[in-house]
C-alpha cells in the first residue's frame, strides 16, 4: 500500500503509517450509503507490486508494478481492515507506527509499540459501518468478529483513551501518554476528542467534557484559530517526529490544520449544539477571514478556497499556509451540508436532520435530483438548534417522526417544507 503517489506515473512512498489500511474501507462504506450502490463491492481491482519494507525501513520511495492478480473492491477493504487488527499495543490500542492520520509524529511509535487513540475512534467507525456490508454478503462470520473487536476497542478506549477531562491521543513507545494533562507540550489534540463522538463509541457524557475542553482550549475566537493541539512541541527534549521540524504554531505543529477543525464542527453538530457547530464553522470560512482590508492583509491567502493550515504564532498569527492543496475544502463542505443543514443522501432518500444556531429562523437550499428539483424550506419558530416537528412535501405531511424524503427523477419541482421543534403527533 502506497502513501500518497503521483498519478503520471504511479511512483509513490511506502511507509509504516497506520491509518492507510483503514481509509479505503471508511471511505468505501460511506459511498455505499450515500449512493445505494452495492455493486461497486464486485469490482475487480488489481493490487499493486512493490518489495517490503527492510525492517531497519521506515519508508521507500519507487515506482511498483501493477499486479496481475486481483480481488473485489470488498477484498481490498477486507484486507486492509483485517491488516489493521493484527497491530495492537499493551493498551488494547491500535499500532500508530509511523503516524497515522498526523504524518508528521512519525517517531510517537516507530519502534513498533506507540499507540493512537485516535486510530482506535476512526477503526471503531469503520469497523460498525463496514459490517453490515459483510452481513448482507453472506460473510455474517466476519461482520460478528469486527464487531466483537470493535466492542473490544471502546472497553480500551474508555480505559487507556481518558485522561480525566479529554481524551489523549495515544502512547509513545516507552508508553509516556501523548496529549495528556500531564504533559507540557500537546496536551490535549483535538481529534482525539472531535472522533470520540463521531465514532459513537465514547460515553456521550465525557464525550460532552472532551469538546468542552476542546473549545476551552484550542478555539482561539479572538484570533479566530481552531488548533489541532496546543501547546507545540517547542522547548522541551520530547520528539514526536518531523512535525518538530516545523516553526511553532505552522501546519500540524500547533497551527490551525482546517481538516481536523472541520472534523470538530461535524462533532458539535451530531451532538445537537447548532449554536458551537456554526460559530466555528463561520471561523473556518475563509471568506470571512478577508472581509476587512487588515483580515485580508493578514490572511494574504486567496479568500475564496480553504486553506490546508492557519499559522497560529507571532508574528504571522491568522496567516494563511498551504491552499489549493488540501482535503479540507471536501470537509469543510460535509460539515456545512451534512453537519448544520441536515441533509444527508441515503440512496433515494434525503434525510433533513439541521442542527443550526437558535438565531436562525430557518434556511432555503435547493437539491437538484436528476431532472427534478427540491425547493427546500426550513423553519425555525421556536428557536431550536434541531427536532424535526414535521415534514410537508407537495403539500402532503409525513407521518410524526419521519423525516426522510423519497427522492424521484420525474422532471418536476418538488417542495419540501421542514419546521423544527418539538414532534407533534398526526392526527389521521
Amino acid at each position: 500500500m502506497q502513501h500518497w503517489w503521483l498519478p503520471e506515473s504511479g511512483s509513490g512512498v511506502r511507509t509504516r503509517i497506520s491509518d492507510d489500511r483503514v481509509w479505503l474501507a471508511h471511505a468505501v462504506a460511506h459511498y455505499v450509503d450515500v449512493s445505494g450502490d452495492r455493486t461497486i463491492l464486485d469490482v475487480s481491482i488489481p493490487f499493486v507490486d512493490g518489495r517490503p519494507l527492510a525492517a531497519d525501513e521506515q519508508d521507500a520511495f519507487f515506482i511498483p508494478r501493477i499486479s496481475e492478480t486481483s480481488a473485489s473492491l470488498f477484498e481490498h477493504c477486507v484486507r486492509g481492515l483485517e491488516s489493521s487488527l493484527a497491530q495492537f499495543g499493551e493498551h488494547g490500542l491500535p499500532l500508530i507506527g509511523t503516524g497515522d492520520w498526523n504524518d508528521g509524529m512519525n517517531r510517537v511509535g516507530e519502534a513498533g509499540r506507540g499507540e493512537s487513540v485516535w486510530l482506535g475512534w476512526f477503526l471503531h467507525a469503520t469497523l460498525t459501518a463496514f459490517a453490515p456490508l459483510a452481513t448482507a454478503r453472506g460473510s455474517g462470520e466476519l461482520a460478528a468478529r469486527w464487531l466483537t473487536r470493535a466492542g473490544a476497542l471502546r472497553a480500551a478506549l474508555a480505559d487507556a483513551g481518558w485522561d480525566g477531562e479529554w481524551y489523549r491521543r495515544g502512547y509513545f513507545d516507552d508508553g509516556t501518554p501523548l496529549g495528556s494533562a500531564s504533559n507540557a507540550e500537546c496536551s490535549i489534540d483535538a481529534i482525539a476528542q472531535s472522533w470520540s463522538v463521531l465514532s459513537r463509541a465514547a460515553d456521550p457524557m465525557r464525550a460532552a467534557r472532551a469538546m468542552d475542553a476542546l473549545e476551552a482550549q484550542l478555539i482561539r475566537r479572538d484570533d479566530g484559530l481552531a488548533l489541532l493541539f496546543a501547546p507545540p512541541f517547542d522547548h522541551s527534549p520530547v520528539d514526536p517526529g518531523y512535525i518538530k521540524g516545523y516553526p511553532p504554531g505552522i501546519r500540524e505543529y500547533g497551527g490551525q490544520y482546517t481538516h481536523a477543525a472541520t472534523w470538530s464542527v461535524l462533532a458539535f453538530a451530531q451532538m445537537g449544539d447548532g449554536d458551537r457547530a456554526a460559530k466555528l464553522f463561520a471561523l473556518l470560512n475563509p471568506v470571512n477571514r478577508s472581509r476587512t482590508r487588515s483580515g485580508a492583509n493578514r490572511y494574504r491567502v486567496e479568500p475564496y478556497v480553504v486553506a490546508a493550515d492557519v499559522y497560529s504564532v507571532a508574528p504571522h498569527v491568522g496567516r494563511g499556509g498551504w491552499t489549493w492543496y488540501t482535503g479540507s475544502a471536501g470537509w469543510l463542505y460535509r460539515a456545512g451540508v451534512e453537519g448544520l443543514l441536515g441533509l444527508r443522501r441515503q440512496g433515494d432518500l434525503l434525510s433533513i436532520q439541521p442542527c443550526i444556531p437558535r438565531s436562525w429562523p430557518g434556511f432555503r437550499a435547493t437539491l437538484r435530483h436528476g431532472a427534478s428539483h427540491y425547493d427546500i424550506v426550513v423553519e425555525n419558530p421556536d428557536d431550536v438548534c434541531g427536532g424535526v416537528s414535521r415534514v410537508v412535501v407537495d403539500g402532503v405531511r409525513l407521518a410524526a417522526g419521519e423525516a426522510a424524503v423519497r427522492l424521484v427523477d420525474d422532471g418536476r419541482r418538488h417542495s419540501v417544507v421542514v419546521t423544527l421543534g418539538a414532534a407533534q403527533a398526526v392526527l389521521l
